[in-house]
């Protein structure tokens, strides 16, 4: 992993007509004021059809190379890092978290596997994400609150079992397994560490606190990252999605991690039945999404406007990095069906 990087001094600016719709959806949520900046492209598996920035935090304007904090995208990140090491032998979906840490739920009489943990099913009692322990210890003291695969409830410390189990099986932190596929595409900005990263200006009306929640270093939410290192990865997945054997990932692999987990389960809080998701392996899938054209995509939005999406049968993928926790009126479902509409 890539740590204390300064941001390129190039300005990469790609603004295609064909997703003008899409561009000007992104602008007038930054023009209206609902949110402070947007940099938005997309990309198929030949690379970067668009992208481009709007708008400025205070006296900085936005710049299509800004480094944003990525929050919850982290998690599918991670979830290649796993999904690669499942590949090499040294884990199964169905590998027990006792196996990484044998003191886990002591309490609890419900296994709890990798799949539970990559998919928001582990019942796991949730910390804020800037807890007053470290996440091993959060993770190893919290209480249970529905037992292991019975109903769906959003977990970002679950991501602390999946680390642990790949440190376990590698010897390997899960930065450093991250940051070998996302040298192999040239994602290079992805980092828990970053130099110059676009502020947050409601981080203190949000509630969090920002010194704690970085020193957690948090495998469900941590990283920051470029507009390009999303695109980069989008593209890739694409291409495996076409049948490219010499991936981050086989094939076959990318379809596990994109087999829905959850079905029928109950949907709790935050994100209700309603919502028309599935979790597969650390992929939000939005496969019954109600506002959507098209229901095979899937990807993760972040804490603060943060969102990575791929749609397979369109063959593009997409990106929006901003930097607002509070986002009333931001609806992403009409910037992704103006994309995947784009003529």
């Amino acid at each position: 992993m890539t740590s204390s990087r300064a941001p390129d001094t190039m300005e990469i600016v790609i603004n295609s007509s064909t997703f003008g719709a899409a561009m000007d959806v992104a602008r007038h949520h930054v023009d209206a004021g609902r949110i402070p900046t947007a940099v938005f492209g997309v990309a198929s598996a030949d690379g970067i059809l668009a992208l481009d920035a709007f708008g400025a935090t205070g006296d900085r304007p936005a710049k299509p190379d800004d480094t944003y904090r990525l929050f919850s995208i982290t998690k599918p990140l991670v979830g290649i890092a796993a999904a690669r090491v499942i590949e090499r032998g040294l884990l199964t979906p169905n590998t027990l978290i006792t196996d990484a840490l044998p003191t886990f739920g002591r309490w609890r009489d419900d296994p709890v596997r990798l799949w539970h943990l990559a998919s928001h099913t582990s019942g796991i009692s949730e910390p804020t994400l800037d807890p007053p322990l470290p996440l091993r210890e959060e993770l190893l003291a919290r209480g249970r609150d529905f037992l292991a695969g019975s109903a769906s409830r959003y977990s970002t410390i679950a991501f602390e079992g999946i680390a642990a189990l790949i440190e376990h099986a590698t010897g390997r932190s899960w930065e450093a397994e991250v940051g070998e596929w996302a040298a192999e595409i040239d994602a290079t900005g992805l980092t828990l560490d970053p130099v110059d990263v676009v502020p947050i200006p409601d981080l203190a009306a949000a509630g969090l606190n920002l010194d704690r929640f970085v020193e957690t270093r948090a495998p469900g939410a941590g990283l920051s990252g470029r507009a390009e290192d999303l695109l980069a990865l989008g593209t890739e997945l694409l291409r495996i999605h076409a049948g490219k054997t010499d991936g981050i990932l086989r094939p076959a692999t990318l379809d596990m991690m994109l087999r829905p987990l959850t079905g029928d389960i109950p949907r709790l809080d935050p994100y209700p039945a309603e919502r028309g998701q599935d979790w597969g392996f650390t992929w939000n899938l939005r496969t019954r999404a109600p506002g959507l054209i098209a229901r095979d995509g899937y990807g993760h939005g972040g804490w603060s406007g943060t969102e990575l999406w791929i749609h397979p049968d369109a063959g593009l993928a997409w990106v929006l990095m901003t930097n607002q926790a509070q986002r009333d009126g931001v609806d992403i479902d009409l910037l992704d069906n103006a994309i995947v509409s784009a003529r």
